[in-house]
């Protein structure tokens, strides 16, 4: 079960860090990844990291500006997100254990229920 945290109202250039908690016993085995939707758009990857955290891939729209990273100690991932944007205003999702192209969501396995991010311009 993945659980997402620390959505909410932000102003354009302001910041937020969402969380990710998981259970089950196997989060340390599994590759993690957020994705997004907009109103009226599809579901979009946005960033994943690998197992150990060594690796992480994110999409051009936030190169740069975002940042993921997990704790497997706590069973965590988190997406720092900095110089927020009107346009990254959307739904954002936790998932995990991909098999396949990791940039399409359905590659991966488990969900998070969703958490809004709302950026005001």
């Amino acid at each position: 079960q993945l659980v997402e945290s620390g959505g909410g109202l932000v102003q354009a250039g302001g910041s937020l860090r969402l969380s990710c908690a998981a259970s089950g016993g196997t989060f340390s085995t599994l590759p993690m990844g957020w994705f997004r939707q907009a109103p009226g758009k599809e579901r979009e990857f946005v960033a994943a990291i690998t197992v150990s955290g060594g690796d992480t891939y994110y999409a051009d729209s936030v190169k740069g500006r975002f940042t993921i990273s997990r704790d497997n100690a706590k069973s965590m991932a988190y997406l720092q997100m900095n110089s927020l944007k009107p346009e990254d205003t959307a739904v954002y999702y936790c998932a995990a254990d991909p098999e396949g192209t990791f940039t399409k969501d359905e590659a991966w396995g488990s969900w998070g229920q969703g958490i809004q991010v709302t950026v005001s311009s």
